[in-house]
Order: structure tokens, then C-alpha cells, then sequence
């Protein structure tokens, strides 16, 4: 290809630019196959019917199953999000475009529109190219399996016209794309060129599939209308969808106005927006007072596996971190054998799950002669179920005081707890070295001169050790939360049947969906309804408790 019309400086910057993608390609060919492709697969199989083999296609009937009509406010929420998004991409675009008065950068808009078609493209391709592998499976039954019927198959996947057709639209669009490029680099010279090309391709992408996404839920909920009416039932969709996604902007609303109200100046301004986000909650909280009929809707064995999950990351994420921030302080300081304590501390971390889970299964066996109630005996008390008693702690407590409590005030039941000690006897060694590094790159000047001043150890962990331990804090907790959502090895060894499902966390009951009922596309939904789960714990945990972080 000539480049002439290229200097030499530019070319250098695209040699390296080349140089610097093929260095990176295999890791990304990686992430992909194994990291996006994987998900991007179990979204597909969410959206069929799947026992076995691929059924036909069902839309949001499993995501409707296991939230009811929330699934489709939640998707109105997806929605409303990606176009938000866009708009603010496009305002940060208009921001760097006239801070740097280049209005040749609107010529990026082209390469951006490319390149994200190049995009969709692909993804086109990979969903017209699913169903025919996996009809491979059909296409071999009753015929001698070997690797050369399969390798044949396989390239006639591959080479079907639909399939071919996008591959080649894929292939001239990238193309186009990069030549594209190459010309508008020789035109534009402004120093933000790649991160505008970056933010129009991403406006391309995100506005086009969000307006796909609200058509797709507005036909969804057409389509269960029309189902309900046909049955002679009440279909009642369209209200709760309409009044939960209003309360959910109002909520949305009153958070902006409130955000507003700390930078006003002027006492009438605050004063109103307080008013004005106070009336919003209300009217939001009247609204998404119908939430618990659409919640009744949905799956039962799902939300008491959320309400498990939600008990078991309480009872063990504040106080895995305390106690493990308690032990680094300890072995921080210059004590006799510390070194040989750090060991036996993260010993268990270190231990095969399957085993120490299945010790700690026998410890607290509901057995007269296992080591608990052996326990429980000398200290005067009575020998409990532990692992097999599904009462909640709460109303067991309340009991023994002569008071009953209502069903959702018994906290999580006793099994469930047993399988919480286990969690933080397992963790809490590792969390201790993490704070004892964090410990280790506090400036030692810093708590000295503060003891030159007075300072108590009480003062010096108060205002010194404690906040600069913020970071190491935010980094165990995200990581303790999300993996409290998604623990199960432990707690499918300890969990027991007599335990009623009380200690069936979320992944437990994707699991049992998927490899006991073989409802594969029903547990992939299940599956992405925790990924949000997730995702939005970690945005809030973000949000709130990763502005407090204080970096030194």
C-alpha cells in the first residue's frame, strides 16, 4: 500500500501502533474465547428453550419466570441506561471539540460509524453461525462418529451461504474501516483523534442497541398482552410495567435533584431541591410499592436463594475484615513466633475446600457424640441439629426467652450460619496478609510523630492506621462480596436436606437447575440475573464506600 501521502513520523506511529495490537492479539484472542465468547454464549442459551439440545426461541420467558414482570422494568432500565450513556458520550465529544476548536473531528464520526458496523457485523456473523454448529449434533445422529464426518460438518457450518455472506460482510467492512483511518489520520492532527474515534464507535454500538432493546421489550410485553387476553386472563403487564419503571425514574430523579442541592449557594435553591427530591421519594416509593405483586410472580426457589446469599454475605464479609484486621495489628508488631502465627493463620485458605468443608461437616454433625454438642454439654446447654436445623438464629435466641417472633424477622437459619463460621475461618488468614502488606506502606515517620504528639494507640488506629487502610479495606471488601454471590464448593459439601433449603445460596440453585433438572437455558438466565446482581453491588460499593478511599 502507498503511503507517501504519509510523513515519516506518521508512519512510525502507525508501524508502532501495529506492532504494539499483533503483540497484544493473543491475549485478546484469549479473553475472547474463553472470557466474552462464554458469556455472550449463555446469553444466547438464556434466550432458548435448551434441555439438551437447542429448542426454539423464547425470548424473555425465562428471564419473566424467575423475576415476573421485572424482568421487563429491569430491561427498560438496560435501555434507558445505554441511551444516557450515548447522550453523554456525545457531550463529551462536543466538550473536547470545542475546547480544541477542531471541527475536522466530526470527520471521525465516518470511521466511528464503520467500525462499529464492523462490530455488529461480527456479531452477526457468530449468531448466524451458532445454530448451524450446533445442529451438528442432529446432522451425526445414527451415523458412525469419527473425526472426519465431524470436520466436514464443521466447514459446512461454516461455508453456508448465510453464514458466508457475513463473514464477508464483516471482512469488507473492516477493510473500509481501516482505510478510512489511515486517510482521516493524515487529515485530522488533533491529539485526541483515537479516543474520539473510540467514543463515536461506541455512540454507533450503544444507541443502535439500545433502541433494538426497547423494541425487543415493548414486543415481549405486546406479545404476553396478547397471550393474556387470548386466555381470558387480566393482563395487567403494561400497568406494572408502566408504574414500577416510573417509580424507578422518579427514585432516579430525586437522586440527581438531591446530588444538586450540596452545590447551591443560595438557601432558596437548596432549600427547593430538598423539597422537590423528598416529594419524588415519596411519589417513587408509592409507585415501586406494587413491587412486591410482581415479585410474587416470579421464581420462589430463586429469591430464597437470594435472601440466603444476602444473609450469608452479612454474616461473614464485616466480620471476615474485622477480624482479620485485628490479627494484622497483632502480628504486625514485633511479637515472639508472629511469623510462625501468619502461617498457621493462612493455612486454611490454602486447604482443599472439599476436605476442611467436609471436617468442619463432622464437627458440627447433628451426631450426640460429635465435638460441638460435646461442647454444648460441658457448657450446660442443650445439643443442637446445627447443619440440619433450618430455624433461624433469631427466633431459636427468642425462644429460649420466651418470645415468638414473625417469620421474616428469624434471621438465617442455624445450618446456614455453621457454613458462615466456616467461610471466615477460611478467609480470614488471607485477608490478614492482605492488611499486613497494607500495614507494611503506612510511613512509620507518620505514627511516630503523631506518639510525639500525644497520640494513644486508640488516636493512632482512629485516625492514622485505619484510613490509610482504606484502600486495602475497599479491595477486600469488593472482593469478599463478590465472592460471597458466588461461593458453592463449601457450601454444597456442608448443605443438608433437612435444612430446607436454608442454605441454598444463589449459585446453588443455578446449579441444581442446570445439572439436576437439565433446564439449561431457565439456569443461564438464572445465571445473568446474578451477573447484574453483581454488577450492581459492585457499582454501589464503587460509588459509596470507593469515594470515602483515601490513597495518602
Amino acid at each position: 500500500m502507498n503511503l507517501n501521502f504519509l510523513s515519516g513520523r506518521q508512519i512510525r506511529k502507525i508501524r508502532e501502533y501495529i506492532t504494539a495490537y499483533l503483540m497484544i492479539a493473543p491475549a485478546t484472542l484469549l479473553i475472547f474465547l474463553f472470557g466474552i465468547f462464554p458469556v455472550g454464549f449463555a446469553l444466547y442459551v438464556s434466550l432458548h428453550k435448551w434441555r439438551i439440545k437447542q429448542g426454539k426461541f423464547l425470548g424473555l420467558t425465562h428471564y419473566r419466570k424467575a423475576l415476573g414482570n421485572l424482568a421487563h422494568v429491569l430491561l427498560f432500565g438496560l435501555t434507558a441506561a445505554a441511551l444516557l450513556g450515548g447522550y453523554l458520550l456525545v457531550r463529551r465529544i462536543v466538550k473536547n471539540v470545542k475546547e480544541e476548536g477542531g471541527r475536522k473531528d466530526w470527520l471521525l464520526l465516518f470511521p466511528g460509524a464503520l467500525f462499529s458496523a464492523t462490530v455488529l457485523a461480527f456479531v452477526r456473523w457468530t449468531i448466524l453461525l451458532l445454530p448451524e454448529i450446533l445442529a451438528i449434533a442432529d446432522k451425526i445422529w445414527g451415523k458412525e462418529k469419527t473425526r472426519e464426518l465431524f470436520a466436514r460438518l464443521l466447514r459446512e457450518a461454516f461455508f453456508t451461504p448465510g453464514v458466508q455472506g457475513a463473514w464477508r460482510l464483516f471482512l469488507f467492512l473492516f477493510a473500509a474501516s481501516i482505510l478510512l483511518l489511515i486517510l482521516l489520520l493524515y487529515l485530522i492532527r488533533s491529539s485526541r483523534r483515537f479516543s474520539q474515534i473510540l467514543n463515536f464507535t461506541l455512540i454507533w454500538i450503544i444507541v443502535p442497541v439500545g433502541l433494538g432493546l426497547l423494541w425487543f421489550n415493548v414486543q415481549s410485553i405486546q406479545s404476553v398482552y396478547r397471550e393474556a387476553v387470548a386466555a381470558g386472563e387480566d393482563p395487567g403487564i403494561w400497568v406494572q410495567v408502566i408504574t414500577l419503571t416510573a417509580g424507578v425514574l422518579l427514585l432516579v430523579a430525586s437522586w440527581f435533584l438531591w446530588k444538586s442541592a450540596t452545590h447551591q449557594t443560595k438557601t432558596f435553591a437548596f432549600v427547593w431541591r430538598i423539597l422537590a427530591a423528598i416529594s419524588l421519594m415519596i411519589g417513587a416509593w408509592l409507585l415501586i410499592g406494587e413491587l412486591p405483586t410482581v415479585i410474587a410472580v416470579g421464581d420462589e426457589d430463586m429469591w430464597t436463594g437470594l435472601k440466603v446469599t444476602v444473609f450469608y454475605s452479612l454474616g461473614t464479609v464485616p466480620f471476615q475484615l474485622a477480624f482479620s484486621m485485628f490479627l494484622a495489628i497483632l502480628l504486625f508488631q514485633n511479637l515472639w513466633g508472629s511469623d510462625i502465627f501468619r502461617m498457621l493463620y493462612f493455612l486454611p485458605y490454602v486447604t482443599p475446600t472439599v476436605a476442611s468443608a467436609a471436617i468442619f461437616r463432622q464437627l458440627f454433625s447433628n451426631r450426640y457424640q460429635a465435638p460441638m454438642n460435646q461442647l454444648f454439654l460441658k457448657l450446660g446447654m442443650e445439643p443442637q441439629q446445627w447443619i440440619r436445623e433450618p430455624q433461624g438464629v433469631f427466633s431459636m435466641l427468642a425462644e429460649t426467652m420466651g418470645v415468638t417472633l414473625p417469620p421474616w424477622a428469624g434471621g438465617p437459619s442455624l445450618a446456614l450460619v455453621v457454613i458462615m463460621i466456616y467461610s471466615i475461618w477460611t478467609y480470614v488468614g488471607y485477608d490478614t496478609v492482605i492488611y499486613l502488606a497494607g500495614l507494611g506502606n503506612i510511613s512509620t515517620p507518620l505514627i511516630e510523630a503523631a506518639e510525639i504528639d500525644g497520640a494513644g494507640p486508640w488516636e493512632k488506629f482512629r485516625f492514622i492506621i485505619f484510613p490509610l487502610l482504606s484502600p486495602t479495606t475497599y479491595f477486600l471488601s469488593l472482593i469478599a462480596i463478590i465472592g460471597t454471590f458466588k461461593a458453592f464448593s463449601h457450601i454444597w459439601v456442608m448443605r443438608e436436606a433437612s435444612a430446607l433449603g436454608t442454605t441454598d445460596t444463589f449459585s446453588v440453585v443455578i446449579f441444581s437447575e442446570f445439572f439436576e433438572k437439565l433446564r439449561y437455558g431457565y439456569a443461564s438466565a438464572l445465571a445473568f440475573v446474578l451477573f447484574a446482581i453483581i454488577l450492581s453491588l459492585t457499582f454501589i460499593n464503587q460509588r459509596v464506600q470507593g469515594s470515602r478511599v483515601f490513597y495518602g
